[in-house]
């Protein structure tokens, strides 16, 4: 039985959301992932269709990839958001706090990948501050598809240990966020170990060393992003949703440049693409 304010008054499931949309939203971009999985993992990569692509099937590969996650939910209006204003609706916050987060990641983010990790794009490819718009594209769906995983197992694990103290429940809590964190960057690098033109100084280094770097994205936004909607009498709006993800993607900032800082890259770099001079890594 679905309430008024769409939150279910029936006995939560310990994976779904109470709120409909919320959960309606989920689930659509829960299975909306194989489409542009199968598409570029198992097909693409694969039959290796992208040696004869230009910068233009790149940037259709990932328009096909995204847009649908946006257009679906306009087209076929799920019947929890059927009575919502369109900015009232799960799927919208998601898509935004999402756009926002992996935008600043691939604008900024990218280029500690370049200097502290040993990464670089060599594919053809039409490109903002030196990174491939095909990587924004495509980066918006792993990023809605990783974060509501991490929702569900977050719902989860607050169900089994809602009986310990609360400290206890905080630290199973930022335990579980570090390892599934490290657990998706991982993947993701073995993921597309396949795919030539992103390559690595040191390819066992990133697996093992980098991928921790990657994980500090997941650390912050999984449980930031977990927080919207989740609780059944607090409603986002859209300014909420923007200020939270540029906030997430502040947090990461920080975060990021005091690893060059400290640490430096993880691989031996060109000496023109050393990082560890004062200021931001995209400076230089």
């Amino acid at each position: 039985m679905t309430g008024t304010k769409g939150c279910d008054s029936a006995v939560p499931s310990i994976w779904l959301a109470q709120n409909s949309s919320k959960r309606w939203g989920e689930l659509f971009f829960l299975f909306y992932t194989p489409f542009w999985l199968t598409l570029t993992i198992g097909v693409i990569v694969p039959y290796k269709l992208y040696e004869k692509f230009t910068e233009l099937e790149y940037l259709i590969v990932g328009l096909v990839s995204a847009i649908p996650a946006v257009m679906i939910p306009i087209l076929f209006v799920g019947k929890a958001d059927s009575k919502l204003s369109w900015k009232d609706r799960y799927w919208v916050k998601a898509n935004l706090w999402i756009m926002i987060f992996s935008y600043v990641g691939n604008y900024f983010w990218t280029h500690y990948f370049f200097k502290v990790l040993g990464a670089s794009y060599t594919f053809p490819s039409w490109k903002m501050n030196e990174v491939p718009h095909t990587t924004f594209l495509l980066a918006h769906v792993c990023f809605l598809f990783y974060h509501v995983a991490s929702n569900f197992t977050l719902r989860i694990l607050r169900h089994f240990v809602s009986n310990l103290p609360e400290t206890m429940q905080w630290a199973f809590e930022a335990a579980w966020i570090l390892v599934f964190s490290y657990f998706i960057a991982y993947l993701e690098t073995v993921a597309i170990s396949n795919f030539p033109y992103y390559d690595f100084v040191d390819r066992t280094t990133m697996y093992k060393v980098g991928s921790l770097f990657y994980a500090i994205y997941f650390v912050v936004s999984f449980p930031m992003f977990f927080r919207i909607d989740e609780k059944p009498d607090e409603k986002w709006d859209l300014p909420r949703v923007a200020i939270d993800a540029l906030g997430a993607a502040m947090l990461v900032t920080i975060i990021l440049d005091l690893w060059r800082l400290f640490l430096g890259p993880i691989v031996p770099i060109l000496d023109s693409k050393q990082c560890l001079q004062p200021g931001l890594t995209w400076f230089a």
